[in-house]
């Protein structure tokens, strides 16, 4: 339970990380509808994912890694950011889905969407991205 709440508190940072690179390329890097609109988004996820990820690599699963090493780093945010990615697509799925259902407003659609997005995130970092499997998986260098 304890790692589900760290886990939930590193997510919260990482969407603090979002919104301020998002702001900040919007604002002062990009003026036109692809900048602010896809661009800026884009750029801001991967801040996010990568503040997630090193919360998760050095706090919360730090116990599970054994070989710190530059290659199981990389291996690791790039299953991490690839889970990270799958976990969007199922949160975009239950926010149309529950539009579609219920009608609610989209930030209800999207805060239910989180809940179920974030198990799916939590159960794939504990075991895939943090778990026994990812040991298996070996980077030729």
């Amino acid at each position: 339970m304890l790692r589900y709440i760290e886990f939930v508190v590193s997510r919260l940072f990482g969407t603090g990380v979002d919104t301020l690179v998002l702001w900040l390329c919007s604002t002062f890097i990009f003026s036109s509808y692809v900048g602010d609109y896809i661009v800026s988004p884009v750029i801001s996820f991967e801040f996010a994912v990568m503040s997630n990820f090193l919360c998760s690599y050095c706090w919360i699963w730090k116990s599970r890694i054994t070989n710190r090493c530059a290659s199981d780093f990389w291996r690791r945010f790039l299953v991490f950011n690839i889970s990270s990615a799958l976990g969007f697509l199922v949160k975009m799925l239950f926010l149309l889905l529950f539009e579609k259902l219920f009608g609610w407003n989209v930030v209800w659609c999207n805060l239910a969407a989180l809940l179920i997005s974030g198990l799916f995130n939590y159960f794939l970092a504990e075991t895939v991205v943090f778990g026994k499997g990812l040991k298996k998986i070996r980077v030729r260098s």
